[in-house]
């Protein structure tokens, strides 16, 4: 039948179906992002866990059938661009009114580039740039409500509180209240702004991540711009403050690329990044779109501002600082704190693993908390760049061991798959070149970002410091996934103990051990940590180098333990007169 419709037609039709598409998506996202509420007020964090892997897979359950549908719409025509040109045309009008309409547009690349497996970009049959120089619909209210100014921060708190309704009772709101007013007057004199707040404005809608739900927004004490963020926690007694964030670091390291996605319900999500970069401005765009569960959109966000800054820029492409990994090769841009990892040809021994294994477990820390110890890494395909913008070390690089990956057309170079991270320290270098007290805090957070993941369901595998990064909130993540498994999978064991001593004189162990035996005891020899620095690690964290942290660990993820991360200093929480924090 579609032979016989026009072109305009079947730009019509398509438009339209896409446009349903998208509105499943944002219809579904929007129901399961609402059950978060209820979660936190019953307390049902493994539907809050089940709710949070559902939604990340809701993006490829409707793009799925959605293509389908165009491609037997377009039943013999599906890649005549004119048809795709006008279907673009034709989708931008019926998105112009819409207070999404930049989600939209990504869903419609997502379409093309599926369907055309565009390498580069087309700005014929893809929004490349936004179509809309500025918002195409007018602000329908403020993201915020508005808090004139308060008698004392205590008023103003209590208000903020109560104004924000759960069906749960707070355990005990006066003390809260008095807390957290006593921590934003001893901020007001740190930072020499005014004691009085004038005006607050709070997100009206609650972000909820994991067992925690966080109020945000900022406070204005005369020229001072203070951020706010309370952090809400739900124990059997009722809900209480657990945190109080009042500095751009503190809300920078809620929002990193190392923790989950927010659960937050709001009408326009572009209102809400740009209130939000008011009070985190070194956050980018797409990092904000991301954590908050958008991170199609975000990869579209990243990818529009590199092209900006490599128009800008005279920056070439170089091979990342650190040691060369056996799985995946990494180049950068020296001024631009991303990197780019692409998986090699063939991988060095002793490693064993496929190209597919690779892919799928950077599948499984995207479908996971990350607990702010995974960095997130977006996945690109058909990445072009000019060839004179990469350095000839790294194309010979490339060239030697990405060659199926990484294809030099012409005067570009396509790069076919690739994930794209922020950059991070290699833990490696900031050991031996950050000073004497940041290299030993460094130390002491690498054993917690391992005790993190396993309280996660999560072993690295790999230990080594050069698979570990640190940020530039001092925090340090893990990056090499080639290796990395659930924790109820290892089976934790000691060494042996070899009836004859020389059996100790051997290069090879005198035992036999499966693929997922683990020796904690080994640790110690190739952490890569001496001196001082392995002292410090042990003081703190001697108990890695045993079964019995291990097995304790496995025993909570069988019993279906759901432990609670903290995105915050220690220092950032109130006292509970020893109340049981979890």
């Amino acid at each position: 039948m579609t032979q016989h419709l026009s072109d305009s037609r079947l730009a019509n039709l398509s438009a339209r179906a896409i446009l349903e598409g998208f509105e499943t998506y944002q219809s579904e996202f929007r129901r399961i992002t609402r059950r978060a509420k209820k979660q936190f007020e019953t307390r049902d964090w493994s539907g809050a866990q089940a709710d949070a892997a559902e939604r990340l897979q809701l993006y490829k359950r409707v793009v799925d059938p959605t293509m389908k549908g165009i491609l037997d719409l377009l039943d013999g025509r599906p890649y005549e661009k004119l048809i795709w040109a006008s279907m673009k045309a034709v989708y931008s009008g019926l998105i112009a009114s819409r207070d999404d309409w930049e989600l939209a547009e990504t869903f419609f690349n997502s379409i093309t580039r599926r369907i055309f497996t565009t390498v580069g970009v087309d700005p014929q049959i893809e929004f490349v740039d936004t179509d809309f120089e500025t918002p195409p619909t007018p602000t329908r209210g403020p993201v915020y409500c508005a808090y004139k100014r308060a008698s004392s921060p205590a008023v103003l708190v209590q208000k903020i509180l109560t104004d924000f309704q759960f069906d749960a009772e707070y355990a005990h709101l006066e003390q809260d209240v008095a807390q957290a007013a006593a921590r934003i007057e001893a901020h007001l004199k740190k930072i020499g702004a005014l004691q009085v707040v004038e005006r607050a404005e709070i997100v009206d809608a609650v972000f909820y991540r994991g067992k925690a739900a966080y109020i945000i927004g900022r406070m204005f004490s005369g020229s001072h711009l203070i951020p706010l963020g309370l952090a809400l926690l739900h124990h059997e007694g009722g809900i209480e403050v657990d945190a109080v964030l009042l500095e751009e670091d503190d809300l920078s390291i809620l929002f990193s690329f190392a923790y989950s996605y927010f659960h937050v319900l709001v009408e326009r999500p572009y209102d809400l990044v740009h209130f939000l970069r008011t009070i985190v401005p070194r956050k980018r765009r797409g990092e904000l779109y991301i954590s908050l569960g958008y991170n199609k959109h975000g990869k579209t966000e990243l990818y529009r501002g590199l092209l900006n800054y490599i128009e800008t820029s005279d920056d070439r492409f170089e091979t990342a600082r650190g040691e060369k990994g056996m799985v995946m090769t990494v180049f950068t841009l020296p001024g631009y704190d991303l990197v780019f990892k692409i998986i090699k040809d063939r991988f060095a021994p002793p490693k064993m693993s496929t190209r597919q294994q690779v892919k799928a477990k950077y599948k499984m820390v995207f479908n996971r908390d990350r607990v702010g110890r995974l960095v997130d890494a977006q996945e690109f395909e058909h990445l072009k760049f000019a060839r004179a913008r990469f350095t000839d070390e790294l194309l010979a690089e490339l060239q030697a061991v990405a060659a199926d990956t990484v294809a030099l057309n012409g005067e570009n170079v396509v790069v076919h798959h690739a994930y794209v991270e922020r950059r991070v320290i290699p833990l490696n270098i900031y050991v031996k070149e950050a000073d004497e007290a940041a290299a030993r805090a460094a130390v002491v957070d690498y054993g917690r970002a391992v005790k993190d993941m396993a309280a996660n369901n999560i072993f690295a595998g790999d230990l080594l410091l050069k698979n570990f990064g640190v940020t530039r909130h001092g925090r340090v993540v893990f990056y090499d996934y080639d290796e990395l498994t659930y924790l109820t999978d290892c089976n934790f064991r000691l060494i042996p103990q070899s009836p004859y001593e020389e059996d100790e004189l051997f290069d090879q162990p005198w035992f036999t051990a499966d693929e997922n035996d683990v020796f904690p005891e080994e640790f110690r020899t190739f952490l890569g940590l001496y001196g001082e620095l392995r002292q410090v690690f042990e003081a703190h964290h001697a108990d890695l180098f045993g079964i019995k942290f291990w097995r304790t660990m496995q025993a909570g993820h069988r019993a279906g333990e759901i432990i609670h991360f903290y995105p915050y200093r220690p220092s950032r929480r109130l006292n509970h007169d020893g109340k049981v924090k979890g």
